[in-house]
């Protein structure tokens, strides 16, 4: 059978109609014991092994799915051959979506679907099947299992996981270049029919893109497409079903492509010659200007670096690419000068960093352009010849001697006549002045190389018809050293020559320093002035010498010191002497030559009373004599202590007395009756709250009127005590105990009274209320009881 023959076969089978509800027969054997059914075969223990007839013969039911009649739909029928048709015999279904999705004629065995079955919710459903006997309830036929498969129809469109794709490729690319695939599903079955065939198409894109009908895969349609041209694309692809044919379903997808960028563009400058300026007083590092070459590219394609590849300012100048801004920063690289040369011409190239190979062809990148620099005059300060001066002089020269000069220019072609001045903060002390016109520095006070060896000045140059214009110049002064100063001992000797010294001993060995400094180092000779009985010097050619003594035997008891005058001189010009005299003590030595004693007066001491004994003896003494002071001192303070001692800090302002008085009958209190009488004052009467150091003049007061009033009393008595010289030296306050003129029951204390109470009668008390039955009770009944006493 040829490929042609099979095919009109399958077409032929295709559109013959195939029922889709096959009658299921139940077939009954003869009798219930097993019969030969097919082949036969043998086991293992060589007897014949027979299969057993089944009763149920079975073919799968097949239902369409999403059913739209209103009636139930039918799927099949079970017939069992022991049904006569009397209804004897009952069918029973059971499994998956019985009695609910299917339903069975328990006397026909007709099975029908009761809703609509999606396929896509389950493909196949397992039943099992069984007839009965309607009156004894006992199987006729063994329980079965059979299928329902469910056919599928094309209910179902495709569809993309994602609404929206984004994509990507770069410009440029050439034709058939892969974008992106974009996949749809279709939940139909694809094992039947095309309901789950797709192909793809595009519906918006073209002609720049297409799609591969079969995998989905979008390409490039057109060649050189220029991402500066345009950059975004739209693309909407459809996937239909059944192939694509008329009538299948379909689903759409949107595809949003970018063109990415490529170096397929050179930089560009927008100007051939670009003019710039700058002063020419601006320093080195100065940025003058920038140039930028366009480019149609973005990010790394785009970067270019600049560079001076001509001109005659390429010592002059530099530049440096920005990379943020991607511009070219022209900078000054020497001092200019208006007057040396006015105009500067570069040429400058941008060239890409990223180059492709790909798109040589479109080269080159690279762009110039010629730069004018114009520098432009300025009024300049002066310039001095040089950056720094240095002036040695010798310390011994004399006042108004010119030590240097410094020079100094206008640089700006009018050329100004030039002012010098010395910055006297670098001169402090003012030894040094400079001619304002020459610039000529001299000396105006002496120098001393051993009080400052440098001077650091600063000269300031200006010009005349512009005084604010400055510059400085550092100016470095040396002092030459002179030997000018004499040698002297270097230290403090304290020398000493034991009573039991012998000829030529060493007692001491000398040096000697001197300020100057001279080119050949110190060299010093040492002498004595005169010819000495005693003692001798001897030099030892190293800065140093010894101190010998010349005869044997000294004693304390003749000569106790003796003064030793030792020239001392240098060997620079001119040379330079001193004398040194040196103070040396006899002293009392023990047999090492250790010394024990230099004084005379310890000779008169008993010879068993020792240096020891003798300090502490004299420590003993100055003890005593301290604990006899701070027992007087503390004396002292006692005496002006006073006699009642406050609670509280000496510095309180009130003195507590700790007592009570003893009332009007306590003649040696306060007379208080006195401040109504002040006739009665008595002579001042000493303080008896201290003790008195000194008996001072009691002062006369004179006496009051009689009308004069309490308040001036007091305040007179105040001013006395304010300049009393007996008075203690802190604050007292005295208590005059004065209520005023305005009691409504008058005055309660005896200050209206004589000095005695028996004249006072206080039953008065009782008719004033409650509120004084005390007082009542204290007055009234002391006078009772003193009159029944």
């Amino acid at each position: 059978m040829t490929i042609q023959q099979v095919l009109l076969l399958l077409l032929l089978w295709m559109w013959l109609p195939h029922p889709c509800h096959p009658e299921m027969l139940f077939r009954r054997t003869p009798d219930l014991r097993p019969k030969s059914f097919g082949g036969r075969a043998s086991g293992n223990d060589g007897k014949a092994i027979h299969r057993q007839k089944r009763g149920w013969m079975w073919n799968q039911f097949f239902l369409l799915e999403e059913y739209t009649g209103s009636d139930y739909q039918y799927v099949g029928k079970l017939h069992s051959d022991q049904d006569k048709g009397d209804g004897s015999l009952k069918y029973i279904l059971s499994g998956d979506g019985a009695g609910t999705l299917f339903i069975i004629d328990e006397k026909t065995g007709d099975i029908h679907a009761t809703r609509r079955i999606d396929r896509e919710e389950k493909a196949f459903y397992t039943l099992r099947a069984q007839a009965i006997n309607r009156r004894t309830l006992r199987p006729v036929e063994p329980e079965s299992e059979f299928v329902i498969k469910i056919h599928d129809i094309n209910d179902n469109e495709p569809t993309f996981p994602e609404e929206i794709y984004t994509a990507s490729v770069p410009e440029m690319s050439v034709v058939g270049t892969s974008v992106v695939q974009v996949t749809a599903t279709d939940a139909d079955d694809p094992s039947y029919g095309n309901s789950a065939r797709i192909i793809y198409s595009i519906l918006q894109g073209q002609p720049y893109f297409s799609v591969e009908p079969e995998t989905g895969i979008i390409r490039t349609a057109l060649p050189n497409m220029n991402r500066e041209n345009r950059e975004q694309y739209q693309v909407v692809i459809q996937a239909k079903d059944m192939g694509g044919q008329m009538g299948g379903l379909s689903g759409t997808t949107t595809v949003n492509i970018t063109l990415t960028d490529v170096n397929d563009n050179p930089p560009r400058f927008p100007q051939s010659t670009i003019h710039l300026r700058i002063p020419e007083s601006s320093p080195v590092g100065t940025a003058i200007g920038s140039v930028k070459a366009t480019d149609a590219d973005t990010g790394k394609n785009a970067e270019v670096e600049y560079r001076i590849i001509d001109g005659d300012g390429t010592d002059m100048f530099d530049i440096v690419t920005q990379k943020d801004t991607q511009e070219g920063i022209i900078t000054v690289r020497k001092p200019l000068d208006y007057e040396t040369r006015r105009l500067y011409t570069l040429k400058v190239e941008a060239e890409n960093t990223h180059v492709d190979p790909r798109f040589y062809y479109l080269g080159p990148f690279k762009d110039t352009t010629i730069v004018k620099i114009s520098v432009e005059d300025v009024d300049e300060p002066p310039v001095f010849s040089r950056s720094s001066y240095l002036f040695e002089v010798h310390e011994d020269i004399e006042l108004g001697t010119i030590i240097g000069t410094v020079m100094a220019r206008d640089p700006d072609s009018a050329s100004s006549p030039i002012r010098f001045s010395l910055d006297r903060h670098t001169d402090l002390d003012r030894i040094f002045n400079i001619h304002s016109g020459n610039g000529s520095i001299y000396t105006s006070k002496p120098l001393d190389r051993e009080i400052s060896q440098w001077h650091n000045l600063s000269v300031i140059a200006a010009e005349i018809n512009n005084p604010k214009d400055t510059t400085r110049v550092p100016v470095y002064v040396r002092i030459l050293d002179v030997n000018d100063n004499a040698p002297q001992f270097a230290v403090f000797y304290d020398t000493f020559v034991c009573e039991n010294a012998r000829a030529g001993q060493l007692i001491q060995t000398i040096s000697a320093v001197d300020k100057d400094d001279p080119l050949g180092g110190q060299k010093f000779f040492f002498s004595l002035a005169a010819v000495n009985p005693n003692f001798t010097v001897q030099d030892n050619e190293d800065n140093t010498a010894r101190i010998l003594t010349r005869r044997n035997g000294f004693s304390r008891h003749e000569i106790s010191t003796y003064l030793l005058p030792v020239v001392i001189s240098d060997n620079d010009y001119p040379i330079q002497s001193s004398t040194g005299t040196l103070t040396i003590r006899v002293c009392a030595c023990d047999s090492r030559g250790n010394m024990q004693s230099c004084s005379a007066e310890a000779l008169l001491l008993p010879a068993g009373l020792s240096t020891g004994a003798l300090v502490a003896i004299l420590l003993c003494i100055i003890i005593l004599l301290v604990i006899v002071v701070l027992f007087a001192a503390l004396k002292r303070q006692r005496k002006k202590e006073p006699l009642i001692l406050s609670k509280e800090d000496i510095r309180d302002n009130i003195v507590s007395y700790n007592d009570e008085g003893g009332g009007e009958e306590d003649t040696q209190a306060f007379d208080i009756g006195t401040l109504r009488n002040p006739a009665a004052i008595e002579d001042k009467k000493l303080r008896r709250d201290i003790i008195p150091e000194n008996l001072f003049v009691p002062r006369r007061t004179p006496s009051a009127p009689d009308n004069t009033d309490v308040r001036d009393f007091i305040n007179q008595r105040l001013k006395e005590h304010d300049t009393d010289p007996s008075a203690p030296p802190y604050d007292s306050l005295a208590t005059y105990a004065y209520e005023g003129n305005d009691s409504i029951a008058e005055s309660l204390s005896s200050l209206e009274s004589g000095t005695t109470e028996g004249d006072q009668n206080y039953d008065y008390l009782r008719e004033w209320g409650p509120r004084f039955n005390k007082l009542a009770e204290m007055y009234g009944g002391g006078e009772s009881d003193k009159d029944t006493s």
